[in-house]
């Protein structure tokens, strides 16, 4: 699926969409000062511009791929819900809207100033779905079940898609060899079993397991697949698909014979995750009611992602864009940097085999200044691939306070990814790099003011038969003393 002609057929597939509907409206304007009532900035609204969120978000999706979208959903009597009405028209959707009576619209505002969420206003009061609409929603559906290649179901909790609901719609999906996709929310997933696939984030997973991951673990994925496989199994669905943000997402099917699945991020500048979800569901749903396997479906799913959050706002992705960064994914398979420690030990030993030096350093990079580039330059100079360790903000918090890091872990990681001297960066929390570098083995290990006295990672380079090279330091660069030079009166 790496070429336009190959997600063309995209387009022909017909998908029946049901869920919780929202109406997002996006208030952009400029802050230009600080109230003086209070420590708050003064926001002046410039424009406003309305869109579909929730499963119109997922439509809005669809329909941008070319789909022919059915879209069951639930409104109140109010202007909202009309706007809603008109939005799903103006864009091809063909939109089955039960306004439910004392039932008031979802609205979610956000303030947006440049390119920065100030933020985000939610009118809701959750509702569940009485026992007479959730019959006529059934019913709609069933109506529509036939012309569907396959249905998706967009949970956000808000009382649209009880348990009765869904499991009416389950079955009926599984008399008319129908395939049901999830998106799901909350702590029990009781409600959807019989599905063919759920796919939720990783804070889902965490919620409707109670167990914890941490990608710096060199066993993430690992302890991903586990919980994933033991839930799906639980809850009686076909598999898991779990998606784990910048470290792309995660297939896990409830047979025994299969194996786990996992693909990649496409590394992407990121401006807003609005919707990113939908849009994954979208495009997923879309692929696997083509015929897609479900490799290619997580691809195009993959990188429909990447491309709206790479958007300003609830955004949409065609199937040019798809085909654009599938084509340029393709053929620079080099171009991710940022990889979770299970990855880079894949990586380099691949590398290995292509006769490629290994080079490794690390440390915390907080603020990267002169003295951090002069050693990557350096570290560079002595291998073919320079791979950086880089430390958890649970390890910097532990050690060097509560007001540190200054930049998260994502942030540090994407400015080092940046620089020409890097091919890979791994977060890591253990006490000291050196459970990462034996797992990696480089050729090289080099950091600055450090002797293989108090170097363990360096010694163990030397064992294996490495070099351990001691960096030449510039001095008067320390992010200790930026620190305290930005807070020294001026």
């Amino acid at each position: 699926m790496k070429t336009k002609t190959d997600i063309s057929k995209l387009s022909g597939v017909h998908i029946l969409a049901v869920g919780d509907i929202m109406l997002d409206c996006f208030e952009y304007g400029s802050v230009e000062r600080i109230s003086p009532e209070a420590p708050v900035p003064v926001f002046r609204p410039v424009r406003e511009k309305n869109m579909l969120g929730g499963v119109g978000n997922v439509a809005a999706n669809l329909a941008a791929l070319g789909c022919t979208v059915d879209l069951v959903a639930r409104i109140g009597k109010d202007g909202e819900g009309n706007t809603i009405s008109e939005l799903a028209s103006s864009i091809g959707v063909n939109a089955h809207l039960l306004r439910q009576p004392e039932f008031s619209t979802i609205v979610k505002t956000r303030l947006i100033a440049g390119n920065n969420h100030l933020l985000r206003i939610d009118t809701e009061r959750i509702q569940e779905l009485d026992g007479k609409l959730s019959d006529i929603t059934t019913s709609t559906c069933l109506d529509l079940i036939d012309e569907a290649d396959i249905v998706l179901l967009s949970d956000y909790a808000k009382g649209f898609l009880t348990n009765r609901l869904c499991q009416n719609l389950i079955a009926a999906c599984k008399k008319h060899g129908k395939k049901v996709i999830v998106d799901p929310k909350g702590a029990d997933y009781t409600k959807y079993k019989g599905a063919f696939l759920v796919k939720p984030n990783l804070k889902e997973l965490k919620l409707a397991t109670g167990k914890s991951f941490s990608p710096s673990s060199p066993h993430f994925l690992e302890d991903v697949a586990k919980a994933a496989l033991a839930l799906s199994r639980k809850i009686g669905v076909d598999g898991m698909l779990v998606t784990l943000s910048e470290h792309g997402m995660l297939y896990v099917a409830s047979s025994p014979k299969s194996k786990p699945l996992h693909l990649p991020t496409i590394a992407k500048e990121v401006f807003d995750v609005s919707g990113a979800g939908d849009t994954a569901l979208a495009a997923l749903g879309a692929a696997l009611g083509a015929g897609c396997v479900m490799s290619e479906a997580m691809g195009i799913a993959n990188a429909a992602s990447s491309i709206v959050v790479s958007k300003l706002g609830t955004a949409t992705a065609s199937l040019d864009e798809i085909g654009a960064v599938l084509s340029e994914s393709s053929s620079c398979p080099v171009g991710r940097k940022i990889v979770l420690i299970e990855e880079i030990v894949t990586i380099t030993q691949k590398l290995k085999q292509a006769g490629k030096t290994i080079g490794f350093t690390n440390g915390c990079f907080d603020c990267c200044h002169l003295g951090h580039l002069q050693s990557l330059h350096d570290a560079k100079a002595l291998c073919d691939i320079l791979i950086v360790g880089v430390n958890s903000d649970d390890w910097i918090r532990k050690h060097k306070g509560s007001s540190r890091p200054i930049q998260d872990q994502q942030t540090r990681t994407t400015l080092l990814a940046a620089l020409e001297y890097v091919d890979y960066v791994v977060i890591f929390n253990d006490e000291t790099a050196l459970p990462l570098v034996r797992l990696i083995r480089p050729d090289v290990i080099a950091k600055e003011g450090y002797t293989l006295k108090v170097w363990p990672e360096g010694r163990f380079v030397r064992s294996i038969g490495g070099k351990a090279v001691k960096l030449k330091r510039v001095e008067g660069y320390s992010t200790t003393g930026i620190v305290n030079k930005l807070k020294r009166p001026s």
